[in-house]
């Protein structure tokens, strides 16, 4: 009678899981809708959350080198997370105190240099006061509707100025928004942060109240692989940064380049998108270094094709590859495949993602081989 009624009860969720999933289909636009608000209102959180996941990497290392006693019991943890904001405050000082001096003795020398430039231009206007007559021949042929025009004109400024408005509007609702929504997420990782233990502690729990505990068992090894995975990709991205800005440096005080150290930090900065960051910075190396010398921001770009070219298919694969256990194949394919998703925060979320897929995939290829019992000598390189 127990197994009738324990048949009955899976039939019946079986039964009412596909007519939610068949209402859900005939209704997608509401259900889109409401996973809309759903993120909307979580937003904070999730943001708070992921905030709290990236502050954990140094932090947890800065508590460890905490001394320990009954004394520091109740400090070790306070104290790590306000060492940990102190560094990633001095951290964005420095960069700020070394790139603000370059960006304004760039904006000095493009100073220096208008006069010369409207010297240029006027000889080049000089230059073209030979074919006016000609030009104003070719207009007088041309017949114009000038009533039309005006009021198509008048037209446009009303509506770009109503639509102009209307932005601002939106735009200044969107900053307050995102304002709002990060310095909560800001509280909130703070607090996610100082009782990380007792959250992880009532995140068992429901797992294994909810769950069967094989089930449950699995889900925390995966939810421990991810969180590895990801702190290792933090890591593995920063000491690629380090090297490229490294690289950059060296590369341009070698060849007697301006900005170098500017440039190597800026690079440094936007390397933290895998792949395509870096070229942020080379644009703006680009333009700085052009200022000063156009000849030299061409080779610049040189330079930095090839250092890319290296950093790209050499360095970068190893160093992030080896950090998350993923090879570096399936690092650049990670890369190539979130871009096209989801754009810059793809890239940052794929890789990590793919190695957690790596692994449990292969887990599970190995499992079944053993479970199969199929000989190591026919799978192995010859």
């Amino acid at each position: 009678m127990d197994w009738n009624r324990k048949q009955i009860k899976q039939r019946l969720a079986v039964v009412c899981g596909g007519v939610a999933f068949y209402c859900a289909l005939q209704n997608i636009p509401a259900v889109f809708a409401a996973l809309r608000w759903a993120l909307e209102t979580l937003s904070p959180f999730l943001l708070g959350g992921a905030i709290a996941f990236v502050l954990n990497v140094p932090m947890r290392a800065i508590e460890g080198l905490l001394p320990t006693g009954r004394r520091w019991k109740g400090l070790r943890r306070p104290l790590a997370l306000v060492l940990t904001l102190a560094a990633m405050a001095g951290v964005v000082t420095l960069a700020a105190c070394v790139i603000s001096p370059g960006i304004g003795e760039a904006v000095h020398s493009i100073t220096r240099q208008m006069p010369a430039a409207f010297q240029r231009l006027q000889e080049q206007l000089a230059r073209l006061e030979a074919w006016l007559p000609q030009l104003e021949t070719l207009a007088g042929g041309l017949e114009f509707d000038w009533k039309a025009l005006t009021e198509k004109a008048v037209s446009l400024a009303r509506d770009w100025g109503g639509g102009l408005v209307s932005s601002g509007g939106v735009l200044i609702g969107g900053v307050v928004s995102g304002v709002s929504t990060f310095v909560i997420g800001l509280i909130f990782s703070f607090y996610v942060l100082l009782q990380k233990e007792r959250l992880g502690r009532q995140g068992r729990q429901v797992l294994y109240a909810l769950l069967p505990e094989s089930w449950a068992d699995r889900a925390l090894s995966v939810l421990r692989l991810a969180s590895r995975t990801f702190s290792s990709f933090l890591s593995g991205q920063c000491v690629e940064a380090v090297i490229l800005g490294t690289l950059f440096v060296a590369a341009m005080s070698i060849f007697r380049m301006p900005y170098a150290l500017l440039v190597g930090v800026l690079i440094a900065l936007t390397a933290l998108i895998p792949v395509v960051g870096a070229f942020i910075g080379c644009v703006v190396g680009a333009l700085l270094i052009a200022v000063t010398n156009p000849w030299q921001a061409v080779g610049f770009v040189v330079m930095f094709l090839v250092i890319q070219q290296i950093e790209g298919n050499l360095i970068y694969p190893h160093v992030v590859g080896s950090s998350v256990g993923l090879p570096s194949i399936w690092v650049l394919a990670a890369v190539t495949l979130g871009g096209k998703l989801m754009g810059v925060v793809g890239m940052l979320f794929f890789i990590p993602l793919c190695s957690v897929l790596y692994a449990l995939f292969r887990d599970f290829v190995r499992a079944r081989l053993r479970q199969q019992k199929i000989p190591a000598g026919k799978w192995r390189d010859p």
